[in-house]
């Protein structure tokens, strides 16, 4: 399925004033500096649809894109070692509990965004804890698949899978758009 359109709906500060309309939701998440706002971009291949910035932990909000009027992409912020303070950093946690176990959101997935060259963080299996204990559909994205030694990152993509079984996990590279169409027929196809 092709992207035809996409465009930002909202950004969501607190734990109220979700979208009105029910859409299919698709959820990425990672830690600060993972790539979060870059895979939502690449997808979707609008270079400034979600803000990316070198800055640690700029995604602040939950914002929500809307993708083909058909389903939304929401960009949630990073977690780890973001330059916050601590209050800020556990008020991002909370928030994104809340949005997790949020029954009125109508899940379709999480897309769990890891380091291809650095591999799995001690925050990251925390998050997928979060995410199973909950049942949603996780998809786990080794994304900057490109940067590092490639022995290094084939290693870490097969640790991903071993790992976690149950997971669809996909090698991507937000810079060269691979896994690119992979990931797309993941996201987009109808389950509802």
């Amino acid at each position: 399925m092709a992207i035809r359109s996409a465009q930002f709906v909202k950004a969501v500060t607190g734990t109220e004033g979700l979208p009105e309309l029910q859409l299919p939701v698709v959820a990425f998440l990672g830690r600060s500096n993972v790539g979060k706002s870059s895979v939502i971009n690449s997808l979707v291949r609008v270079k400034k649809l979600a803000y990316s910035s070198n800055t640690q932990g700029r995604t602040t909000a939950i914002n929500y894109f809307c993708i083909n009027k058909s389903v939304y992409f929401v960009d949630l912020p990073g977690y780890g070692f973001a330059k916050l303070s601590r209050d800020r950093q556990e008020k991002l946690g909370k928030q994104i509990s809340w949005f997790v176990g949020e029954s009125s959101v109508p899940f379709r997935c999480f897309v769990l965004i890891v380091d291809a060259e650095i591999g799995l963080k001690n925050s990251d299996h925390a998050t997928y804890a979060l995410l199973a204990d909950t049942g949603h559909r996780i998809v786990l994205v080794a994304n900057k698949a490109d940067k590092g030694k490639q022995n290094d990152v084939a290693k870490n993509v097969l640790t991903l899978r071993t790992m976690f079984p149950e997971a669809t996990v996909v090698r991507y590279s937000a810079k060269t758009g691979e896994g690119r169409n992979e990931l797309l027929s993941i996201l987009l196809e109808d389950k509802d």
